[in-house]
């Protein structure tokens, strides 16, 4: 059997997780569930990033690339949603940001479901 990547940082985070949907319920936008989150990793002494930008390389220059939600203890990327479903370029994108970061794992986190299901993508390419 695998061994499950960051088991109990993932554990702390799914409670986060959980924790803010009973609380916001469905309804609420991006902003506001990542504020949530973030209270709650600050009240559980966890160390993280928000809104970090991770740049695109062209032709040996940076440019604008993308934004990412969290970057937990600079191992775990949080991607928050607030939409009616997640679909296969969420996972896309979250392979991009992955790969790009160097990370092993990313989440994806939509609080907009009637039932919270996070979903662990791992890095293909580590």
């Amino acid at each position: 059997m695998a061994e499950i990547i960051y088991k109990e940082l993932s554990y702390k985070l799914n409670g986060i997780f959980y924790n803010v949907h009973n609380k916001l319920g469905k309804f609420c936008n991006h902003n506001q569930y990542c504020d949530a989150i973030e209270i709650s990793l600050k009240e559980n002494g966890i160390d993280y990033k928000r809104e970090v930008k991770i740049p695109i390389q062209f032709k040996g220059s940076d440019i604008e690339g993308n934004q990412l939600d969290f970057v937990i203890e600079d191992s775990i990327i949080i991607d928050v949603k607030a939409k009616k479903y997640i679909t296969k370029q969420d996972y896309i994108q979250m392979q991009r940001y992955l790969n790009a970061t160097n990370c092993k794992l990313g989440i994806i986190v939509n609080f907009r479901e009637q039932s919270l299901k996070p979903k662990r993508v791992i890095n293909s390419k580590i």
